[in-house]
């Protein structure tokens, strides 16, 4: 059993570390506003992972049957909101440190956010459902107790990354950084954003 869940502490922390348009929010939020928000957005992604690892784990094929069939829509909703969020993100100015260490964005909306993204990701199911095959779950005699087990593992190491990756830029740099730094990273990140979303929308042509 703890073999299974160190399984999927593993599995959940290699889905998350690469650096994507997730990766780049996380960064942008926990520099402009702080720890806290920062890590709301990454856990965002985290339940998303995990909310895909059920319904790959308990097999239920006809939800994932429809996500993969309507991945072409998805991927316009998805890359749509990454267009508003780059071009959001651009636009935020540089926040005065010296005025306040308060952010006024919601850690519940930072969560909502980053959720919406990577659920309307269908490559993340089709990821999910790859891993639970090698693993031999997923089927129709799946022990439900394995796919717990597994998705709650997969769930505590995408958080994992996301606590270390939101805490070291929130303690080590959030402070340091000066507005006109903030300014040029808001820019990048703003960019980077849109260039995910453009990228996503790239199934118009």
């Amino acid at each position: 059993m703890l073999a299974l869940f160190l399984k999927g502490l593993i599995i959940g922390f290699a889905i998350a570390a690469p650096v994507g348009p997730i990766g780049v929010l996380c960064i942008q939020r926990s520099l402009h506003d702080g720890f806290r928000v920062g890590l709301m957005t990454g856990l965002g992604a985290a339940f998303a992972d995990g909310t895909y690892g059920l319904i790959a784990g308990f097999g239920l094929t006809a939800i994932s049957s429809i996500l993969v069939a309507q991945q072409f829509w998805i991927r316009i909703i998805g890359g749509v909101f990454l267009l508003y969020l780059g071009v959001k993100i651009l636009r935020t100015p540089a926040r005065d440190r010296s005025a306040t260490g308060h952010s006024d964005r919601s850690p519940w909306h930072a969560f909502m956010t980053t959720y919406f993204l990577t659920v309307t990701n269908p490559m993340t199911i089709l990821s999910f459902v790859a891993i639970f095959a090698g693993l031999g779950l997923g089927t129709t005699d799946i022990a439900y107790s394995d796919a717990i087990l597994l998705v709650a593992g997969i769930t505590s190491g995408s958080a994992v990354w996301w606590l270390l990756l939101s805490g070291g830029v929130a303690y080590i740099l959030h402070k340091r950084v000066s507005s006109s730094f903030m300014r040029v990273m808001n820019w990048i990140s703003g960019g980077i954003i849109l260039t995910f979303g453009l990228t996503a929308l790239s199934v118009l042509i």
